[in-house]
């Protein structure tokens, strides 16, 4: 994990400042929905709260502090597949824990996103540049089974937290610089309608884990582009035919360990 001096460091001009690091016994193993009170508008959660999820808003709730407060309390592993991945601040956390030998990382990204979009294309070169190895592993671009977007916008934690929604990794996405004790809010301060959820439940979760299993077993069968470039460079796997039914992850690298 890196400390927060290292991420203050890395931190690019004019984006949110970087997370403090929990303290170490801080993680998500010790984790409770109840945590996550202090990133809504009304700080608090009502008395009837589902114990095994909870819904935050884009515009009214404070969903980068949320993602941060997951994100900085990894100790074991990530699974996720993200349609939009623009966010300064998460990819340097994310980051970290690539380059962390005891943290499996397995990110789906889109190729339509990755390929196209200006600021994730600069994000995923400095990804390369700063580990190589540890993006040709841990990365995989691509789309659906059937040729279509990959348009999922979630992931699982550590085995134990889940996240999933319509919240693209970006400003305006997660609505980042949310002033939660503002009646108004500051000049330029956007933020789409978009939700996150947040959820404990162990069935959804390892539910979820398997289908996140299948996508970037499906995106890493696909030729992956080049960090930054929009042509095909190399395929993790050769290509073989996907067949509805059978999860590619299992010869692929879904559920892998750290090389």
């Amino acid at each position: 994990m890196p400390t927060t001096a290292a991420v203050n460091a890395q931190t690019p001009p004019n984006s949110e400042p970087a997370a403090s690091a929990p303290p170490s016994s801080d993680t998500l193993q010790t984790f409770t929905l109840d945590d996550l009170a202090q990133y809504t508008h009304e700080g608090a959660f009502g008395p009837t709260a589902s114990p095994d999820f909870r819904v935050f808003y884009v515009g009214r709730d404070d969903v980068h502090g949320v993602l941060v407060h997951l994100f900085t309390r990894v100790r074991l592993s990530v699974k996720m597949n993200m349609f939009g991945f623009d966010d300064d601040q998460l990819n340097q956390i994310l980051m970290g824990l690539v380059m962390e030998p005891t943290v499996m990382v397995q990110l789906t990204l889109d190729k339509s996103q990755a390929t196209s979009v200006a600021h994730e294309k600069m994000i995923l070169s400095s990804d390369a540049a700063k580990d190589p190895a540890g993006y040709a592993v841990d990365f995989a671009i691509g789309t659906s089974d059937t040729g279509q977007i990959s348009h999922t916008k979630g992931g699982v934690l550590d085995g134990v937290v889940a996240f999933e929604g319509s919240t693209n990794w970006s400003t305006s996405g997660e609505g980042v610089g949310i002033d939660l004790s503002a009646t108004t809010q500051q000049a330029g301060f956007k933020a789409q309608n978009n939700t996150l959820a947040v959820y404990v439940n162990p069935y959804e979760i390892a539910k979820f884990s398997a289908r996140l299993d299948y996508e970037h077993g499906v995106a890493a069968h696909q030729p992956q582009p080049a960090a930054g470039n929009s042509q095909p460079s190399t395929t993790k796997k050769k290509m073989e035919p996907v067949r509805h039914g059978r999860d590619p992850a299992t010869s692929a690298t879904g559920g892998r360990r750290k090389r």
